[in-house]
């Protein structure tokens, strides 16, 4: 009877994930485990950088 419960489980699960999909929250894109870490990396350097500008800005203010 265990079964039931976990498959029950996994349906609610599964349909959550596609109302993510449906509603935009969550992007199904085409691309490998190697692209989408490089895409990541890319994006986190760029808000590293702006970071980084925003605190040397601050710090010639004071």
């Amino acid at each position: 009877m265990a079964r039931g419960n976990q498959r029950e489980l996994a349906r609610q699960k599964n349909m959550k994930k596609n109302q993510e999909v449906l509603k935009g929250k969550r992007k199904e894109d085409s691309l490998s485990a190697s692209q989408r870490k490089q895409r990541d990396s890319e994006i986190m350097q760029q808000k590293q950088k702006a970071a980084n500008e925003k605190k040397t800005l601050q710090a010639e203010a004071k």
